[in-house]
């Protein structure tokens, strides 16, 4: 069976949707064991505060709103990128490493594939949520999530300097994961508004091929 896409007119009740079910119960059981096993638990607390607020903004808009399930399956697979980095922080992310000696890269790039995934996996949402919640022209649907990606990119980075600098100085180098590179919050956003890009236009290119079906 098909995934319900933005333009699938009926969503399904939770109760309906085995999928969502599968998604939430693989989440809770992931993010206990990286709970459990962190190798720091306060940067742990620090990664996942924007998590636990994002997830109950999830779940108190759910019966005014259902996103579709590809949009669930997209915001699914960045929060759990999202935790699996928390759980050892994003610099010091074994896969990051694994990544690092394969290609022969410079610096752990899980950040960069994170931040990357932000813009690519949750633009996509933000146009679900868009074109099915509000009556605004077809074009502010495609526009207004790369913006709110780049805006959103912005805010966090500066979270993450209010976190470095001024709340929790102590955990600010974990949380920061620059790994020395001075222009890191940049190229960070950039990934972030490159995925955003990149994930628009592929839908826009496959939206009339689903519309003939």
């Amino acid at each position: 069976m098909i995934l319900s896409t933005a333009t699938t007119p009926h969503k399904k009740l939770f109760n309906q949707n085995p999928l969502l079910k599968i998604y939430l119960v693989l989440f809770f059981i992931t993010w206990i064991y990286t709970f459990l096993f962190t190798t720091d638990k306060a940067n742990w607390w620090t990664e996942n505060a924007l998590t636990i607020i994002f997830l109950a903004g999830l779940t108190l808009t759910y019966p005014k709103f259902k996103f579709s399930d590809l949009s669930y399956t997209m915001i699914f697979i960045y929060i759990m990128l999202h935790i699996y980095g928390a759980m050892y922080t994003y610099a010091e992310n074994p896969f990051g490493y694994w990544l690092k000696d394969l290609l022969s890269l410079q610096r752990n790039q899980y950040d960069r594939i994170v931040h990357f995934s932000f813009g690519f996996l949750l633009a996509y949402p933000m146009r679900d949520y868009f074109k099915n919640w509000f009556d605004w022209p077809v074009w502010v649907c495609w526009v207004l999530p790369v913006e709110i990606t780049m805006s959103f990119s912005g805010a966090y980075e500066l979270i993450e300097w209010l976190v470095a600098e001024v709340f929790f100085p102590a955990q600010g180098p974990a949380y920061l994961g620059s790994q020395g590179d001075p222009w890191d919050a940049q190229k960070d956003m950039a990934l972030a508004f490159s995925g955003a890009v990149i994930i628009l236009f592929v839908t826009a290119r496959l939206k009339p091929l689903f519309s003939k079906r």
